[in-house]
């Protein structure tokens, strides 16, 4: 019978120093031909920005076949309900049948921020990192628990809009990690100087400006995974060196990409690559100390069936989760 995972079942097998190794591998599969994936297929909900998407995907090593259902609801915030909703269902891949569902909304969270670090790993300056946090939701904390593992912070600054909740963020977050996370009254304040930009945003218009950002910093941006959406000013995308997880859905659902190619500030090669080309040694990641690289992340439904092949074995082994009849 299939195993039902919930998201404590997830959390207890899927530990984040573990995930973001395994999200090198597939990142590094995916870019190598290794993984098969077709750019997710989205469909608008009702008159609001909520919209469902559908993500399937298989492995060869190990060998897994799955899809994920994902949707992004805003108006969940105000009944308390998470905004972003997922459910991961895995099958044999010679068979068909059904092997287990899992909860995807903790697999999407952490296993994003997994794939963060990694670019953090290949391309960000080190030893020590000034963060600059422009969100302080669930993505922003998944973050600093995953930068943790690839790298030494220094300082974190934090901004999002609503002056209680950054200060709340802030709070917490230095007493978890034993150093100073400051929150500030905007996002110029938290960029300016920052070795490292992280955008966790739900914003739709640039948050961040070209000229707030250093000389040799690393940006990574996680939000606007919609065409019609944009973290970063396109000035700043169109300086930088960059990076994403998948060439062919940059190039159709990033609006930080695409609108600044309608734009004419640059064009499709102003990706240099893959970053699971970087972290394969196929290319090369920063080429100069002053160079400033961004990795746009959109999320791949191999990095889900990845993290929930994980989950599901280390489940069965442990006797976690819940035989159901389908």
């Amino acid at each position: 019978m299939p195993l039902l995972l919930t998201e404590s079942d997830v959390r207890a097998v899927l530990p984040m120093a573990d995930l973001i190794e395994t999200m090198e591998r597939v990142l590094i599969q995916f870019s190598g031909g290794e993984a098969d994936q077709p750019v997710r297929t989205v469909i608008e909900v009702g008159a609001s920005t909520s919209f469902f998407g559908v993500m399937p995907a298989r492995m060869r090593d190990p060998a897994a076949l799955g899809t994920k259902l994902v949707g992004v609801f805003p108006g969940n915030a105000v009944h308390g309900l998470a905004t972003h909703q997922a459910t991961i269902v895995l099958v044999d891949p010679e068979s068909g049948v059904l092997r287990a569902v899992l909860d995807g909304r903790y697999i999407t969270e952490a296993r994003t921020a997994a794939v963060s670090a990694v670019s953090v790993r290949h391309l960000a300056r080190e030893p020590g990192l000034a963060v600059a946090l422009l969100g302080s939701g669930v993505q922003a904390g998944a973050h600093l628990e995953a930068l943790r593992h690839v790298c030494r912070l220094e300082s974190v600054r934090v901004w999002s809009p609503d002056p209680t909740h950054r200060r709340r963020f802030a709070d917490k977050w230095q007493a978890e990690l034993g150093l100073p996370v400051q929150a500030v009254a905007s996002p110029e304040t938290a960029t300016r100087g920052a070795r490292l930009v992280v955008l966790t945003t739900s914003a739709t218009e640039p948050v961040v400006e070209d000229a707030w950002v250093a000389d040799g910093a690393h940006v990574v941006s996680v939000g606007a995974c919609r065409p019609d959406h944009r973290e970063m000013a396109p000035e700043l995308v169109a300086r930088a060196t960059l990076f994403v997880d998948s060439r062919a859905a940059a190039l159709l659902e990033s609006g930080d990409v695409v609108q600044g190619i309608a734009a004419g500030l640059f064009g499709p090669d102003q990706i240099r690559a893959e970053l699971g080309d970087v972290a394969g040694g196929r290319v090369a990641g920063r080429s100069t100390s002053g160079e400033v690289t961004i990795f746009k992340s959109l999320g791949l439904a191999v990095e889900d069936v990845a993290a929930a092949h994980l989950a599901y074995t280390r489940a069965v082994a442990q006797g976690l989760g819940t035989e159901v009849q389908i």
